[in-house]
């Protein structure tokens, strides 16, 4: 069992399947190529266990076909992706105690227990 991700013209992820291994051929086709015959979307093997392109893909994810990753969508407007296609925040979490964004005051907010 192998999980497939339906991607738009804009490398936008718009559906996710469960379909066959991808060691397995489907009419002679490799897997990506059979489950995208028909649709007008392009199809990526996406995993679980994180192996290839480097997270699963959910809907929303976008596909970065040159660095062939999956890409979370962008967590709040403040936050950029780094070299590792990961959303970081403007200042780093603190290390100790529990700690949630607030994007209005662009800062860690503790939470109190």
């Amino acid at each position: 069992m192998a999980h497939y991700a339906y991607l738009d013209n804009n490398n936008i992820v718009v559906n996710v399947i469960v379909g066959k291994d991808e060691t397995e051929l489907i009419d002679g086709l490799d897997t990506e190529t059979y489950y995208s015959l028909g649709t007008e979307y392009l199809v990526k093997r996406t995993s679980y266990n994180h192996k290839i392109r480097k997270q699963f893909a959910g809907i929303g994810y976008s596909y970065d076909p040159v660095a062939d990753v999956f890409i979370a969508p962008q967590t709040f407007p403040s936050w950029s992706l780094d070299k590792n296609f990961d959303w970081q925040s403007p200042t780093p979490m603190p290390v100790e105690g529990h700690w949630y964004w607030d994007e209005l005051a662009l800062a860690w907010i503790e939470i109190e227990s």
